[in-house]
C-alpha cells in the first residue's frame, strides 16, 4: 500500500512526516529547506510509493487564512503540476507547532533540544499526518 506523506510548509524549512506502508503511523521524516523541498521530494518518490501529499494549511483562531498561507499556496499550485498523478490535500495545522512542543516537553527533550526548530517543524508534520490519518478513518 502506499505511503502518505505531510509536509509542514514555512518559508526557509519545512518538516515532512510519511505513514507506514499500512497507512497506520505516522513518523517524522525530516526537515529540508524549503527551496530543497521539491527535489527532495523527486529522490524520495523514486524510492517510495506515495499516495497522497498532505499539505498544513495554516489558519487563524477565527478559521481564516493566516499571514503564511501566501507562502503555502504557490508551493500548492507547483507541487500540484509537478506530481499530477499524485492527491494533494490541505489540512488544518492550526496548533501543530504548539503541540509538537508539549510533545517533546513531555517526552523528555532536553531544553536545547526542544529550541531547535528544525525538530519542532518535523514533529509538527507528524502531528500534522496523525490528525490527518485519524480525520479519514471516521
Amino acid at each position: 500500500m502506499p505511503r502518505i506523506l505531510a509536509i509542514d510548509y514555512g518559508s526557509k524549512r519545512v518538516g515532512v512526516a510519511v505513514t507506514d506502508p499500512l497507512q497506520m503511523i505516522a513518523s517524522g521524516l525530516t526537515t529540508v529547506h524549503s527551496k530543497d523541498l521539491i527535489q527532495y521530494l523527486e529522490d524520495y518518490l523514486k524510492k517510495e510509493a506515495v499516495e497522497c501529499i498532505v499539505v498544513g494549511e495554516p489558519k487563524t483562531l477565527m478559521n481564516e487564512a493566516s499571514n503564511s498561507a501566501r507562502f503555502i499556496e504557490p508551493f500548492v499550485k507547483h507541487l500540484t503540476k509537478k506530481f499530477p498523478s499524485i492527491k494533494i490535500e490541505r489540512y488544518d495545522e492550526r496548533f501543530t507547532s504548539a503541540l509538537a512542543q508539549q510533545a517533546m516537553l513531555m517526552g523528555g527533550l532536553k531544553k536545547k533540544d526542544r529550541q531547535n526548530k528544525e525538530t519542532v517543524d518535523m514533529v509538527s508534520a507528524t502531528i500534522l499526518l496523525q490528525d490527518y490519518l485519524e480525520f479519514i478513518k471516521r
